[in-house]
């Protein structure tokens, strides 16, 4: 079957999926679009999950700051290796992470978590990990955090 570049295009934009992911998975569905994403996400969760017990020995800590200077996070993202830690993919979900702590102030890891994603609220903030972990082929654990506001 031949694939839809602006289908595949479209695809590896929003699910951050490789080319060869995306080519695949349009394929397997006869180029139905909706059915390709949601393979692609049920892919995505299952290699995580694959991934769960893995120790995250590395990582990184974000900060944010709000414009206003009243509101500052700290965040602990952990990973297996310091290759992923140094990743723009890595260092942009530590940024989402702090992102979401100062907006929503969520009391613990496991709320923080289950939050709806302020970018999208169709994504919880476990899902945009999950995403990631897909991406990167590693296991990601948001460890901590700190929110501090005047």
């Amino acid at each position: 079957m031949q694939v839809s570049l602006d289908d595949l295009r479209k695809l590896r934009a929003e699910t951050s999926a490789g080319v060869s992911d995306c080519r695949e998975a349009l394929e397997e569905t006869d180029g139905d679009y909706e059915k390709a994403k949601k393979l692609i996400e049920s892919r995505a969760a299952e290699k995580a999950a694959k991934k769960a017990g893995k120790e995250t020995g590395e990582g990184l800590i974000a900060s944010y700051i709000h414009a206003n200077g009243k509101i500052g996070v700290l965040v602990e993202l952990r990973c297996e290796t310091d290759f992923v830690a140094r990743t723009d993919d890595f260092k942009t979900l530590a940024h989402e992470v702090a992102l979401q702590v100062a907006s929503m102030d969520p009391r613990d890891v496991p709320a923080l978590l289950k939050s709806a994603y302020i970018r999208d609220s169709s994504v919880t903030i476990e899902a945009l990990v999950k995403q990631t972990i897909a991406k990167v082929g590693e296991n990601i654990t948001v460890t901590k955090f700190s929110r501090l506001e005047l």
